[in-house]
């Protein structure tokens, strides 16, 4: 009989790639990993991993499996959500990876109106950029997260991933009320200072792409994925930003204006959650309070 712990195992390998990568995001450590595939190796009667320098490498039976690991899991996660929608009561514990502006926003409403509807179910919520949230879902570490897509950067779907649209949110352009870049269009801020999200986030390779598509390199004198930072930084006539209008939820602008965008560019919000577990009512729940506060 195989044991679907290290099926687990072996499909986070073929997924992250090293045996360090799989036991960081586990919390084990290495040898124990290693072991416990030797045990799968002993159960199938296969070799499943073949070293390549000081890595290994799955084999093609290796890849059988985590083809039918993927299904297994799934189907798991569908029988605990069957389970528990049996339920009367929306109880327990949900995790959620966010990120700042979902935060800032739409999360505070969201805990109220589950606050009031399902007393028992207690939320925690990590601040959280996108690829390690992502990992910590398919790790387990997770049960919901919050994510984006901005157009032009396209993002792959993850396998094993449900995902459900959120809203979609127009992004402008944040400069300072007084000063040389009020009132200019992009294709003017050729020397404006700009303060944008590092390049390897999503959100920073998108911005840049917005200048570089107006005809300039954009002098990126600053970077964070901080938004409030970001605006305090236009605020105080330092720079210019890129911002989401999603961030005036329940707020107005402060020493700043914002002007359109060429082409009036929205990014898509969504949730995921693991493939199977999208009808576990406290998933369902937090879907919920998530569509219920965008709307308002």
């Amino acid at each position: 009989m195989l044991d679907v712990h290290r099926l687990r195992l072996l499909r986070e390998l073929e997924r992250l790639g090293t045996l360090a990568a799989v036991a960081k995001a586990l919390s084990y450590s290495p040898s124990a990993i290693s072991q416990q595939l030797s045990v799968l190796e002993a159960e199938t009667g296969a070799t499943l991993l073949e070293h390549v320098g000081r890595g290994v490498r799955l084999t093609a039976q290796a890849r059988i499996l985590v083809g039918h690991a993927e299904v297994i899991l799934e189907r798991m996660e569908l029988a605990e959500a069957e389970l528990a929608a049996t339920m009367t009561d929306v109880t327990g514990t949900l995790r959620v990876a966010s990120f700042q502006s979902v935060m800032l926003a739409l999360v505070p409403g969201a805990l109220s109106w589950l606050t009031a509807e399902h007393p028992g179910l207690r939320v925690e919520i990590t601040q959280s950029e996108a690829a390690p949230a992502f990992a910590g879902l398919l790790a387990r570490d997770f049960d919901v997260v919050l994510g984006e897509c901005y157009p032009g950067v396209p993002e792959p779907r993850l396998p094993g991933v449900d995902e459900e649209d959120l809203l979609e949110d127009e992004m402008r352009m944040a400069v300072p009320k007084k000063g040389p870049w009020h009132r200019a269009r992009l294709a003017d801020l050729t020397d404006a200072p700009f303060v944008f999200d590092p390049e390897e986030a999503t959100a920073g390779r998108w911005a840049r792409h917005v200048c570089r598509t107006v005809g300039f390199e954009p002098d990126v004198r600053f970077q964070s994925p901080d938004l409030l930072l970001q605006l305090r930084l236009v605020e105080t006539g330092h720079a210019v930003a890129f911002v989401p209008d999603l961030l005036w939820t329940g707020r107005t602008p402060g020493d700043l204006e914002l002007r359109h965008l060429p082409d009036r560019p929205r990014r898509r919000l969504f949730t995921g959650v693991r493939s199977g577990s999208a009808e576990q009512p406290a998933i369902r729940a937090f879907r919920s309070a998530l569509q219920i506060t965008a709307r308002r």
